[in-house]
């Protein structure tokens, strides 16, 4: 999804797993795994350290659009492409 303001990123959260980790892309969405209980945004801050961290972007590039509730969220990436999103991610949705 282009964005002129970031590339959109749909993700899908395994909360409390043994290690917070990135598998790859399946069904169109990037599979994540995170340590953290889906309680009180913990797993979301916990994915958007590990979102950022894998990008190589600032935390505050990182943003929860959809799904805050939800394993199935979508999150904004300022200052990367989709292509450029992609690319560091491993190819994927397409």
């Amino acid at each position: 999804m282009a964005r002129p303001d970031g590339g959109l990123l749909p993700v899908r959260v395994q909360p409390r797993a043994g290690r917070d980790e990135v598998l790859g892309w399946h069904g169109g969405a990037l599979r994540v795994r995170v340590t953290a209980a889906p309680e009180a945004g913990q797993a979301n801050r916990a994915v958007i350290e590990l979102l950022a961290e894998t990008l190589g972007v600032p935390r505050s590039s990182v943003e929860l659009v959809r799904g805050a509730v939800s394993r199935d969220k979508l999150f904004r990436v300022s200052g990367r492409s989709v292509n450029e999103l992609r690319a560091r991610l491993g190819g994927g949705a397409r």
